[in-house]
């Protein structure tokens, strides 16, 4: 009969203060000798080299999905078809990448309970030691993998993925501050038609945009006849409106500062402009100020003359930024 194998204990030279000291067992639930430099494989180089074929196939169809996904979305692009090949693409790279970490990477799968002990600095860099060994023999012996496979499609594939960003468009810079309203631009229609003081009756309103521009969303506006009726006009921005005789005509950017939408609603009785959207309301009187709703800011005001053959014209851009507030405009 075999007699019983004595047990491995610890030899390190830390005190009971930083866990077990020398003499404590070894965990029976931990293998006293492992080899980090097996895999799966290494008996087999035959099949360890074909599924390096594998994985290299697996990793070509993520390059594949890439050059396809450009080329799709070159020529104009279609959902469904690029959402397959991405799903393609990644799920590819994902089966490499298992098959990988299953058969051909060094290791073993121990479960193991941790006690109460802390480690041996001498236990600590063996440990990194032994890593360092395994990652050195992933890139010396999947040279073929890594150099050849990996990184070029990484590559295509990262490019890939780049590619949709020419979808956000040129860079804003200071577009977002202003709107093609520009000096003595006259007031027109959406059909081209340019606007007279006289055109405007009485508690009527019209949108309008500055002539040559009527396609430009950002620079849709309002212009109302309020009447005899009298505006609180914001600090600085009096002025803006334009009198003939006992009318008063004001104007003011159509785009909801809550969110973008148009303002397209007015309540004539209460003099107040409304946005079908969320429901936010603007006080005509006070100078469109929000009086419910989620809008916070005022709708911006356009400054008004007239020319000589009375044609109502703008004297300038908005004086603020028009529409919802942005990450760097002060005062949202």
């Amino acid at each position: 009969m075999t007699p019983p194998r004595a047990p491995k204990v610890f030899t390190g030279t830390h005190g009971p203060e930083e866990g077990a000291g020398t003499g404590t067992p070894w965990p029976d639930d931990v293998p006293p000798d492992q080899d980090d430099t097996w895999y799966p494989l290494r008996e087999d180089p035959w099949r360890a080299r074909r599924m390096e074929y594998v994985i290299a196939c697996f990793w070509g169809i993520t390059a594949l999905c890439g050059v396809g996904l450009m080329v799709f979305y070159w020529n104009g692009g279609q959902t469904q078809v690029e959402g397959a090949l991405m799903a393609g693409a990644l799920g590819s790279l994902g089966a490499g990448m298992v098959l990988w970490a299953r058969y051909l990477l060094p290791g073993h799968d121990v479960t193991a309970s941790r006690g109460h002990h802390v480690s041996d600095p001498r236990d600590r860099a063996a440990v990194v030691e032994s890593l360092s060994r395994g990652t050195d023999a992933m890139m010396s012996r999947r040279g073929f993998l890594v150099k050849k496979v990996l990184v070029p499609v990484g590559g295509i594939f990262g490019l890939a993925l780049i590619w949709p960003l020419a979808s956000l468009g040129p860079r804003p810079g200071r577009a977002l501050y202003h709107t093609k309203w520009y000096p003595y631009a006259r007031l027109v229609t959406e059909d081209g038609r340019a606007i007279r003081v006289d055109d405007i009756m009485v508690d009527g309103i019209l949108t309008v945009f500055p002539e040559g521009y009527i396609d430009d969303a950002s620079s849709a506006a309002v212009v109302l006849n309020i009447g005899d009726r009298q505006i609180q006009a914001r600090q600085g921005q009096g002025g803006f409106e334009v009198v003939s005789g006992a009318d008063g005509i004001v104007c003011f950017s159509k785009i909801c500062t809550h969110a973008g939408c148009a303002v397209s609603l007015f309540n004539v009785i209460s003099m107040q402009l409304i946005c079908p959207c969320h429901q936010s309301t603007f006080n005509i009187l006070q100078d469109c100020k929000p009086v419910f709703g989620p809008a916070s800011r005022p709708l911006p005001q356009l400054p008004l003359g007239v020319r000589a053959d009375g044609y109502l014209v703008a004297l300038s851009d908005f004086v603020e930024p028009v529409g919802p507030g942005f990450w760097n405009r002060s005062g949202d």
